[in-house]
């Protein structure tokens, strides 16, 4: 053990507060990946007084780990107060002049230290990592002014990552606000570069859809304009630090060294405890896990922009038609019937030369995104050698 490690008990110190006055409604969860988040607890009838509350740059973890996979759930609050279960422990550093709450939290998110943690978790009918096996944690405690550099470092990394995961979100909310217009509220450019609808465009009736649509478009399903299929691997096919993209039906996207696909395509997943279903757009090699529908297109006027965007419309009215009782299934029954508007070949075109360039735009952020998640990956790593 390197001179410059320290048991983490000498800088940390437990906090109690409970919200005994009713003050503070903004009730928090932690997550694996390390952050707050809105709780889903059902809270009615529940005594909010008992709960505890945690401040800025104060820590929330949970002692439990044998559901948590190989994570540990740990996060600093960076905003304001909050209140936390009763089942959580928040904790404090006493003396910032030396040790950095923001260091610290760099040295949580190591998967290393996950792994400890889990290592060292303890019990019978459920395994945690106790506030004394906290205490026990040794890392290295450089000086004030190396931990400051250390942070700034890191903080240019995931600052860079939110500017791009934002300008995503917009680009993603310019692609549904033109989908919405031309393929729902009909009101595309016209030959005059007006609004197709408003303007007096045509329209005539659907028989498949039940609806009017412009004048000669066509209503259909997906199972007409669509190939559906499936990954072939178990989710244990992830690997560390591999070469491909592996789709499953969890939001984060993981790495495997093998593709069984090499195109464009939408993948949706096809099972969610919570019927959420994430939803991507990929283009290149990747692989996919077994429950994970991969979905392009097998239409000339249908593109898997498109695609992509209905079934992001679609997303909500899931969680009500998804089976399943501990976990919800999206049926092939379901997707077979999603409602297609196929535009005339001019407009199909328009909108893919329309949308294309958002697209590419989307993914091309999205790789600087993994590249810079790798890096942040390997800085965390190189932690434990500090020195200074």
């Amino acid at each position: 053990m390197r001179s410059s490690y320290k048991k983490l008990g000498q800088f940390i110190k437990q906090v109690s507060i409970k919200n005994t006055n009713l003050k503070v409604t903004k009730l928090l969860g932690v997550s694996i990946t390390k952050k707050f988040i809105p709780s889903i607890a059902n809270t009615i009838g529940t005594d909010m007084s008992k709960y505890k509350i945690v401040k800025k740059n104060q820590f929330t973890y949970g002692s439990v780990t044998s559901r948590n996979g190989d994570k540990i759930s740990v996060a600093l609050l960076e905003d304001d107060e909050a209140i936390v279960s009763t089942s959580y422990t928040v904790f404090e550093v006493t003396d910032r002049e030396k040790l950095l709450p923001e260091y610290l939290m760099m040295w949580f998110r190591r998967e290393e230290f996950d792994r400890y943690a889990r290592f060292m978790s303890h019990g019978s009918t459920r395994e945690s990592f106790g506030w004394d096996e906290m205490c026990e944690v040794k890392l290295p405690i450089p000086s004030l002014e190396k931990q400051r550099e250390i942070v700034r470092e890191y903080e240019t990394i995931t600052d860079r990552i939110k500017l791009n995961e934002e300008l995503n979100k917009k680009l993603e909310e310019t692609a549904q606000s033109i989908y919405k217009e031309w393929f729902v509220n009909f009101e595309f450019p016209d030959e005059n570069g007006k609004p197709y609808k408003s303007n007096g465009g045509e329209m005539e009736y659907s028989d498949e859809l039940d609806m009017e649509i412009p004048k000669g478009w066509k209503g259909t399903t997906s199972e007409n304009v669509m190939n559906f299929t499936t990954g072939k691997l178990n989710s244990n096919a992830a690997i560390d630090n591999g070469n491909f993209p592996f789709f499953t039906c969890s939001a984060e996207t993981f790495k495997t060294n093998t593709y069984s696909f090499q195109c464009e395509a939408v993948l949706l997943a096809g099972n969610n405890a919570s019927a959420i279903y994430p939803l991507k757009f990929y283009r290149g090699k990747f692989d996919a896990y077994q429950r994970t529908y991969v979905i392009t297109t097998n239409h000339n006027q249908l593109s898997n922009e498109q695609i992509y965007l209905v079934v992001k419309s679609e997303l909500e009215n899931f969680k009500g038609l998804s089976s399943g009782t501990a976990t919800k299934f999206l049926t092939m029954q379901i997707l077979n019937n999603l409602p297609i508007v196929l535009a005339n070949e001019y407009i199909a075109e328009k909108f893919y030369k329309l949308l294309k360039p958002i697209f590419d735009h989307k993914l091309t952020l999205q790789h600087e995104i993994e590249f810079l998640v790798e890096f942040d990956t390997t800085l965390l790593s190189k932690m434990a050698t500090i020195e200074g």
